[in-house]
């Protein structure tokens, strides 16, 4: 018997499934109450769901414009992820129906079509170009990810252009003040005071490398493996007259040769470097500190051994972040204590995340026809799944923010620090 694309539907996920579907083919199924309805415009789109079921397969076919959900905010479908993350799970159908779902589809349906232009190929495909994590590899995954648009990014992050977790003073706090908030807990846990040398590993736009020279009268040198974002922090640099105590480099963290910094800086950094790069990457900035120097870690981690969020081959991997890896803090803390240092004071911001991922989203659903007109439909709505997708995982406790300060003993245990943290909160 032949079925339409809505009966499927209904024989897969059921008449209450959690959303309502629209196909085109002229049918309709599963929950049309149900608050969500599915728009499926064409037989590319369905290819794309049949062939990879799940959360690749509607991701492909929402980022193409093949499906469209009636009435969503794509620029922050935060409420809509929430509703439906636990009930999408497919039902298995009587083995009569499911003869008849493969007759109807038929073959051509469970042949992929091509990819998005944005998808990444999976892990095994990317070894040929070069291996994980070599320089020339980072340095790709990286500018897929940062040199998007600056202009977009001013619209998503606002006008502090740091892309990194803030931190909330105050229930009431603005993304602003919190992101301004964050780079002085920094500070204030580093102990910068004038006259020392600050390094910045992975400095984005340079809204910590400013902020440090601009208040705690430091010198600093931040580096970037995008050249979008290099350029654009060195121009602000210049603009507020910074020029000889602040710099922003497009380079390699691993070709700084300078050394004797009193503290470093590494504000998400380490998801993209690898776990089994650690050791060489924490030994790498030991190098750099004299003794006595801190070092302040700062990245998203995993809440256990046990728990993988971030799937390698899933969204995350193949449309935001190709070759990030998360691992947690337990591994981070032992990585960092195995390469000499003494790791003085740990902190999960897991909270402020998910916060801080709802004002990037906010702002790009204000601001949606101005980014799409920046980087293009597909992107900005990889946007909206990745920013949205992030602060649930956050505020479920999925996915993590920590913060770890280490210190460099100096001979015989000589590391100055006060019998109680001073930095405040």
């Amino acid at each position: 018997m032949t079925m339409t694309i809505g009966a499927i539907v209904d024989e897969i996920f059921g008449h209450d499934a959690a959303f309502g579907l629209k196909a085109y083919d002229g049918s309709s199924g599963g929950n049309q109450s149900a608050g969500i309805l599915i728009d499926l415009k064409n037989e590319r789109g369905l290819r794309y769901l049949v062939s990879a079921p799940g959360e690749l397969g509607l991701v492909r076919a929402y980022v193409q414009g093949d499906l469209d959900i009636v009435g969503l905010d794509e620029g922050d479908p935060y409420d809509l992820l929430d509703s439906v993350k636990d009930k999408l799970a497919p039902r298995i159908p009587e083995p009569r129906k499911v003869k008849d779902i493969l007759t109807s589809l038929g073959p051509r349906m469970f042949v992929p079509p091509e990819l998005p232009d944005l998808e990444n190929p999976p892990g095994w495909r990317r070894l040929a170009e070069g291996l994980r994590h070599s320089k020339a590899r980072d340095a790709q995954a990286i500018s897929h990810h940062y040199d998007v648009s600056n202009a977009f990014y001013e619209k998503v992050l606002g006008p502090s252009m740091a892309y990194t977790c803030a931190c909330y003073p105050r229930d009431d706090a603005t993304l602003e003040e919190a992101q301004a908030n964050k780079f002085d807990l920094v500070c204030r846990k580093l102990d910068l005071k004038p006259g020392m040398r600050l390094l910045d590993v992975g400095c984005g736009w340079g809204g910590m490398v400013r902020h440090a020279v601009t208040n705690y009268g430091v010198t600093a040198l931040g580096v970037t493996l995008s050249r979008e974002q290099a350029a654009y922090g060195q121009a602000w640099i210049e603009r507020e007259g910074l020029t000889g105590r602040a710099e922003i480099r497009h380079d390699d963290y691993r070709h700084v040769t300078e050394s004797d910094f009193d503290a470093i800086s590494s504000i998400g950094l380490t998801e993209h470097i690898g776990i089994k790069n650690y050791p060489g990457y924490f030994a790498f900035l030991h190098e750099r500190l004299v003794a006595g120097g801190r070092l302040l870690n700062h990245c998203i981690t995993r809440p256990n051994n046990h728990f993988s969020p971030i799937a390698k081959g899933g969204f995350t991997n193949r449309y935001v972040f190709p070759d990030g890896e998360l691992a947690p803090v337990g591994t981070i803390i032992n990585d960092i204590a195995d390469q000499g240092f003494e790791v003085r004071h740990v902190e999960d911001l897991r909270e402020h995340y998910a916060r801080t991922c709802r004002a990037w989203a906010k702002n790009l659903s204000a601001n949606w026809d101005a980014c799409v007109g920046d980087a293009g439909q597909a992107t900005a709505r990889v946007w909206g799944l990745y920013l949205a997708g992030s602060s649930l995982g956050f505020r479920r406790n999925e996915i993590q923010l920590h913060q770890v300060l280490a210190q460099k003993v100096g001979s015989g245990g000589v590391a100055p620090y006060p019998l109680r943290p001073d930095f405040g909160s």
